[in-house]
């Protein structure tokens, strides 16, 4: 039997970190704080720590070309502000197991992304693995619960969130050639917190602080786990034994994540949802996708 490495270590810590996030974001929204005010204050605070992290390890003066700014632009806005306009108001209006199976299927909307700007040849199991995994979505979608309105709206963010994070993936795959990924997820935090700072400013401004220890220990949390530590622990990882290796780790946390919060919240998980959710791991292994970039730990 072979021995857990130090470098399996850091998959699991990473995976673990994501996974209890969605638990973290329903408990924090459920206890007083307003979606947008909680992601602007969480990745503004998370852009500070990574930058000064960033310059300490590469110094403060990256050397980027006015193309590859654009780049680094388009993923921040579609990587962090969409993004995160989709994950918090999804798990507002649904439960954080529905979301968390729902974004199993981000490999899938990459692999279909990339088929599509040409960069990458499916076969013909991809195929029926992906009407598979759009399967499980739908009844994982059926089994949700809550109110119809709601449950649906929250189902459909659930997938944007995934749609958008597969293409923000797309987006960086040029850039993680030319530049760190330490220095990519610096750059991007911080563009990408200037429109999700400005859209929740009214939230920000309205938001009650008058709130529990509890929540802001959730916040802290929030912010230095699942974006700062997972960075660097995944990355550390991935340029030790590889990004295929690693995204096996990657596939299975929105499974444990869904466990994490049944145990956790309470949350009542169907059987409709238990064989969406099998269906959709189920996907992944026909699909063997073997993505050439890592995935950036951010989308939390």
């Amino acid at each position: 039997m072979r021995r857990i490495s130090s470098v399996d270590l850091m998959l699991m810590t990473t995976v673990v970190l994501w996974a209890f996030n969605f638990s973290v974001t329903k408990y924090v929204l459920s206890h007083g704080f307003q979606p947008l005010a909680y992601s602007a204050i969480r990745y503004g605070a998370a852009a500070v720590i990574f930058t000064v992290f960033t310059a300490h390890r590469e110094g403060w003066k990256p050397t980027i070309g006015r193309r590859d700014w654009m780049l680094l632009g388009i993923a921040a806005g579609v990587g962090i502000w969409l993004n995160q306009i989709g994950y918090v108001y999804s798990i507002k209006l649904t439960t954080a197991s529905t979301v968390a199976l729902i974004l199993g299927v981000t490999p899938i909307f990459a692999a279909l992304g990339a088929w599509a700007l040409g960069t990458e040849r499916l076969p013909g199991r991809f195929w029926f693995a992906a009407a598979v995994s759009f399967l499980g979505v739908a009844l994982v979608a059926g089994g949700s619960g809550s109110s119809f309105t709601g449950s649906v709206a929250g189902d459909l963010l659930a997938v944007m969130t995934a749609a958008t994070w597969a293409a923000y993936s797309l987006i960086v795959a040029p850039l993680m050639r030319r530049h760190s990924p330490y220095r990519i997820s610096s750059i991007v935090l911080a563009v990408g917190w200037i429109p999700l700072a400005i859209t929740a400013s009214h939230q920000l401004a309205s938001q009650s602080w008058d709130l529990s220890w509890q929540v802001y220990a959730c916040l802290v949390y929030a912010t230095i786990g699942p974006l700062v530590i997972t960075n660097v622990l995944w990355y550390t990882a991935v340029s030790r034994v590889g990004a295929s290796r690693a995204t096996l780790f990657a596939n299975i946390q929105p499974f444990f994540a869904a466990l994490i919060a049944v145990l956790l919240l309470s949350e009542p998980l169907s059987w409709s949802q238990v064989a969406g959710g099998a269906a959709i791991a189920i996907a992944l292994v026909l699909s063997r996708l073997q993505q050439q970039t890592p995935q950036e730990p951010l989308a939390d």
